[in-house]
């Protein structure tokens, strides 16, 4: 295979910039990779195979292992595909599974089904049981804890009957994606754990089911070899100190690109650079990766709406109508939980649904109930009955001062509206040691006039008259739900406890405590165009 000046003059300029790249130097030469090859049963007789597919596949892994450390093809089985074939096509299925030992095995779905079509996880765990049957029969090795869903599905989108389905059926502890966070950029793919599951980027390669004849490659066999040869494929393993690629069994028939494709492009790999090219079995491969990568362990939830990739491969049984359109967050002892007891009495606004543990904060964004994810955050909120006109919320006080709360919130509700309750620090220290302004205050003097101006904020119609709802409640001391007649229904005795008059000294040392943080408020609030809450108004006068 000859390569002309040209090229390995351009090839060298590149590897010099490449090597500059942030993250590229200090990770060393040690590059790993490991090669899929999905359900092979399935559909044989479309690419003529017959016997000579599992020879081909063998006398190729013979050649790379040369080449690369360990190397071995992990092939992907559906049982149900077995022996569907003409005769000879048959003894190939046969001939593979005499040297199954030589290969590494996944389980793919028995009927290559997508996980995501099943909303119930005893049936889905079922078809898995078929395939498991199906390997005991044949003696196929299943102790890799690896697994792949058919088009992604389940994975991410993250499917939970998925995972609670591969861990009970398969002690699955690894699987891979392309589409985490997203299919394009490529560069932008990471992994994530969820649920005890490693889930690893899987990179393309430029060979899919209709690949199949060299000289028919779209744009010519010369882009093929364009990409192996310091295009595209090649910059993928040189940039990714750990690649997965996934093929597809047409690949191995016809012109077999698939063999072709891979091992020109590791000898390419060890004839232009000192990259060291090995193989890990999958379990050893996620361990590396989140060695090198621990800061992706945790994901990052987008909404499946926004992506029409993810919304084909998330169930039709879910929708994101049921996520919430704002957020109260906080902070705490600030009048949170009246203002969220206010807004419930509009007949357009719903809030979510208490938790069994933390009331009526579901505290998701913040905390370690993120790691359970999206389905189980949207189990807190009813299916609207009218989509455009239906305002969920929820409350949850520890997101105002969380540093991760914003970056997740922000990911899953781009458009949400975020309402913040601020009260005089001195005050909030003393009974407890697109964004909208509540004045904590006038929320307790005035509720009324701010329920107007959140229900202008918001947008939400009708427009609700808190005059007659609410009523102020002597022996509390607060503004509460009128019911009937001249009655009331205040909050628990927990909430707007009465606390002995503070001293002087005390406030005086807490309004020079707060003082600088006050004044950056200010400049926040003044930067955003929001208005100085009353008791900050009265704090700049004092302090003049």
């Amino acid at each position: 295979m000859s390569v002309d000046v040209s090229f390995v003059l351009s090839l060298s300029c590149r590897l010099q910039v490449l090597v500059s790249v942030p993250g590229m130097s200090g990770r060393g030469l040690d590059m790993y990779k490991l090669l899929l090859l999905p359900f092979p049963f399935q559909a044989m007789h479309m690419y003529f195979f017959f016997l000579s597919f599992p020879q081909a596949l063998l006398n190729t892994q013979n050649k790379l292992r040369a080449l690369v450390p360990n190397f071995t093809f992990n092939l992907g089985f559906s049982g149900k595909f077995y022996h569907t074939g003409t005769d000879e096509e048959d003894q190939g299925d046969d001939m593979l599974l005499r040297h199954r030992t030589d290969f590494w095995w996944f389980p793919h779905m028995w009927s290559h089904m997508q996980p995501h079509l099943f909303h119930n996880v005893s049936v889905l765990a079922e078809q898995m049981k078929l395939n498991r049957i199906f390997a005991q029969e044949h003696g196929i090795p299943t102790d890799m804890g690896y697994a792949v869903a058919p088009h992604h599905s389940g994975v991410y989108p993250v499917h939970a009957q998925l995972y609670e389905a591969w861990k009970a059926v398969w002690g699955i502890k690894v699987t891979s994606t392309e589409e985490y966070p997203h299919l394009r950029p490529a560069r932008y793919r990471r992994g994530f754990i969820h649920n005890g599951i490693k889930v690893l980027p899987r990179q393309t390669c430029g060979l899919f089911t209709h690949t199949i004849f060299y000289n028919e490659y779209p744009g010519g066999s010369k882009e093929l070899d364009k990409s192996i040869r310091g295009g595209e494929l090649f910059l993928t393993v040189l940039l990714n100190p750990i690649s997965i690629f996934m093929t597809h069994l047409s690949n191995y028939g016809n012109d077999r690109l698939g063999l072709y494709t891979f091992e020109s492009l590791v000898k390419f790999v060890q004839c232009w650079t000192n990259l060291r090219l090995q193989t890990l079995p999958p379990v050893q491969l996620a361990e590396k990766y989140f060695q090198i990568f621990p800061e992706e362990r945790n994901p990052l939830w987008q909404n499946p709406c926004h992506d029409k990739r993810h919304k084909d491969i998330w169930s039709k049984e879910k929708t994101c109508d049921r996520l919430p359109k704002f957020l109260i967050i906080g902070p705490q002892k600030t009048g949170t939980t009246a203002l969220h007891s206010f807004l419930s009495l509009h007949p357009a606004i719903t809030g979510s649904f208490p938790s069994a543990t933390t009331f009526e904060e579901i505290q998701f964004f913040g905390g370690a109930n993120y790691d359970q994810g999206i389905d189980w955050y949207m189990e807190f909120f009813p299916f609207p009955s009218n989509v455009s006109a239906d305002f969920m919320f929820e409350k949850s006080a520890n997101y105002f001062d969380s540093e991760v709360a914003p970056k997740r919130a922000a990911a899953l509700l781009p458009r949400a509206k975020i309402l913040a309750v601020l009260i005089n620090p001195s005050d909030r220290a003393y009974s407890w040691y697109q964004l909208h302004i509540v004045d904590g205050a006038l929320l307790r003097s005035n509720p009324v006039l701010v329920m107007e101006g959140i229900q202008r904020f918001l947008g939400v119609t009708p427009v609700f008259n808190y005059t007659q709802a609410l009523m102020y409640d002597d022996g509390k001391g607060f503004w509460c739900q009128r019911v009937e007649g001249a009655r009331t229904k205040c909050l628990g005795k927990s909430k707007g406890r009465k606390y002995p008059e503070m001293s002087s000294e005390s406030r005086a040392f807490l309004t020079e405590y707060y003082r600088d943080h006050n004044m950056d408020l200010v400049r926040l609030l003044n930067r955003l165009g929001q208005p100085l809450p009353s008791w900050l108004h009265q704090q700049l006068q004092s302090t003049r």
